[in-house]
């Protein structure tokens, strides 16, 4: 302790305060007490201490980084206070070195993985808060503006910045292949190495591909078998690219493990941008969906963040999110494309085409949401709706013609609608409500989904022709195009895809191959008793080839594309569409 004027003047100290500085307490004497323990090296801290001496405040405590005479620094925390009945105050300071010392230890250990020793998610978090907030202020005092992801924003920030700061963040997010595997077959000792071995070759990769501002590449260990490498003031793609790469290189190296020798791969998602603009969340969610297009594209590779495809996959969250309520609300329309007899050009029946009247992305086709609705299940409800609203169309056709030779509707039919809801019980009591014949009805299936048929499926196929309806076999020869289920399945109809009709527009230009190929598929159709519908037929060329072949229906935008209902209703009765 000292006791110290209002002027600030060490007035006497006793013999620890003169150890703690490594000096004698006499040689302390008329010194400035600010100047011993370091209370003017900022403003807050030197205002505070006046304010004690003035008698305006009562207390202050802080702590200092003090210099021992003998050249070693240690850390102290000092208190000043009023001497009661006195105009001078009381200055005492506590080493407290070693408490900071645990205090540093400690926060170590909470900010470290104990298994890799590298930085931990909370320390990765923390170094890419404070990149962002340094390529934010960069930016704020250099005045850049205008868009944070432009190529331009490099070159503006080498001139502002200077060689080494470029305000752009880069992150190289991995995950190991099939880790797990390591961990069930060889237990989590063997799997604790193998990690603590790729943390070394990440450093050393990281380490090798140079030093920022900030000293090397953060390698962090962010939980499980996930790792980052995160690399300030990046200087472009290239380098992240380079960085992965070279990662993917050393860790497809084997791993020695005390006699167990390992081979891992690794996917790696890269995201490079600039800091400023950006926040960690986003920047971490761009990883994470990266790595997942990795994983996806088929592992042990790395992939760049690609606006676009990210903007795909958020539009299809967005369906996907609110498909399930679309139903409910109407948001869902049908629209019907004529099929047509080859022989005279009648009218015989109308495929259904669902579109989704999306409130945010207008009018989508099929290809935009069946698949969404065939993962998240919605398609079961969407399908009982599709088919309930065009055998009512098509029975509301055959009454409002009641002379002319109804129409058949064809709708198209998912194999999980089989699977998770009663099909058979859905149809019979759709058309029981509508009071649409069976033989009116036809349901469309892909190649792909009647492949392998068996059990409940064959058993609702069955069903469902010995019903009286029909069953069509859609988009036929792109699959498998195993004949043998043709003999097996209740099949009524094939619809040939039109990967075939495009081949021959007309006599002069048709592909030989082609030909002979729907010809041989048309004969052995009819050879089991089958119709054949031709997908696609845009020409009066492929329309003349395919009814010369013997084909029977025709369905394409050379007879019409898809319309509204009143549309099909102008045409039942009316004249043969082009022959």
């Amino acid at each position: 302790m000292a006791v110290v004027d209002q002027d600030g003047v060490v007035v006497t100290a006793n013999e620890s305060f003169g150890a703690l500085l490594g000096t004698e307490p006499r040689a302390l004497r008329d010194q400035a007490a600010a100047d011993l323990v370091d209370l003017a090296s900022d403003g807050r801290t030197w205002h505070a201490y006046r304010e004690v001496l003035r008698g305006r405040r009562s207390r202050f405590r802080c702590t200092r980084r003090l210099k021992h005479a003998d050249g070693r620094s240690l850390w102290a925390e000092v208190t000043v206070a009023p001497v009661p009945d006195s105009r001078r105050v009381l200055l005492s300071i506590t080493d407290i070195s070693d408490r900071r010392e645990l205090q540093a230890r400690l926060r170590h250990l909470q900010m470290h993985d104990p298994v890799t020793r590298l930085p931990n998610r909370a320390l990765f978090f923390e170094r890419l808060s404070a990149a962002l907030e340094a390529s934010a202020q960069d930016a704020a005092d250099s005045g850049i503006t205008g868009d944070p992801g432009t190529g331009g924003a490099i070159s503006s920030s080498y001139e502002s910045y200077g060689y080494g700061r470029t305000g752009r963040i880069g992150l190289c997010y991995l995950d190991l292949d099939g880790f797990k595997a390591v961990n069930d077959t060889l237990g989590h000792r063997v799997g604790d190495r193998l990690l603590a071995a790729v943390a070394a070759r990440l450093t050393e990769c990281a380490d090798s591909d140079g030093y920022t501002r900030s000293g090397g590449h953060l390698v962090a260990r962010l939980g499980g078998d996930e790792f980052a490498v995160l690399v300030e003031d990046s200087t472009g793609t290239e380098q992240l690219a380079d960085l992965a790469r070279s990662v993917l290189c050393a860790l497809q190296q084997p791993f020695d493990l005390g006699g167990q020798r390992l081979s891992v791969s690794a996917s790696i998602g890269v995201v490079e941008r600039s800091g400023h603009g950006t926040t960690a969340t986003a920047l971490m969610q761009a990883a994470d969906t990266t790595l997942y297009w990795a994983k996806a594209d088929g592992k042990a590779r790395w992939t760049l963040f690609d606006p676009e495809r990210n903007a795909h996959r958020m539009t299809r969250q967005a369906l996907s999110s609110t498909l399930r309520p679309a139903v409910e609300r109407g948001e869902f329309a049908l629209e019907y494309q004529p099929l047509v007899d080859l022989a005279d050009g009648a009218v015989r029946g109308v495929e259904a085409l669902v579109r989704w009247n999306h409130p945010q992305f207008g009018s989508l086709a099929p290809n935009r949401f069946i698949a969404i609705a065939e993962e998240d299940g919605s398609i079961v409800e969407l399908g009982r709706w599709v088919l309930r609203t065009a055998c009512r169309q098509a029975r509301q056709w055959q009454k409002d013609h009641p002379r002319e030779r109804p129409l058949f509707v064809s709708v198209n039919v998912a194999v999980r609608q089989v699977w998770d809801s009663d099909l058979v019980a859905d149809v019979a009591g759709i058309l029981a409500e509508t009071g649409l014949a069976p033989h009116l009805l036809q349901l469309e299936l892909t190649e792909s989904a009647v492949m392998g048929s068996a059990g409940r499926p064959l058993q609702a196929l069955q069903a469902l022709s010995d019903m009286g309806v029909r069953i069509a076999i859609d988009d036929f020869g792109t699959g498998y195009s195993n004949l043998a289920y043709l003999s097996r399945l209740p099949v009524s109809v094939l619809k040939l895809d039109g990967s075939f009709v495009r081949g021959f527009q007309d006599e002069e230009h048709a592909n030989p191959a082609d030909e002979l190929i729907v010809e041989a598929l048309v004969q052995l159709a009819h050879r089991l008793g089958l119709t054949v519908t031709a997908e696609c037929v845009e020409t009066s060329g492929q329309a003349s080839r395919l009814r010369s072949i013997g084909c029977d229906t025709g369905q394409g935008w050379l007879y019409s594309r898809a319309v509204a209902p009143d549309r099909i209703a102008e045409l039942i009765g009316s004249e043969p569409l082009s022959v």
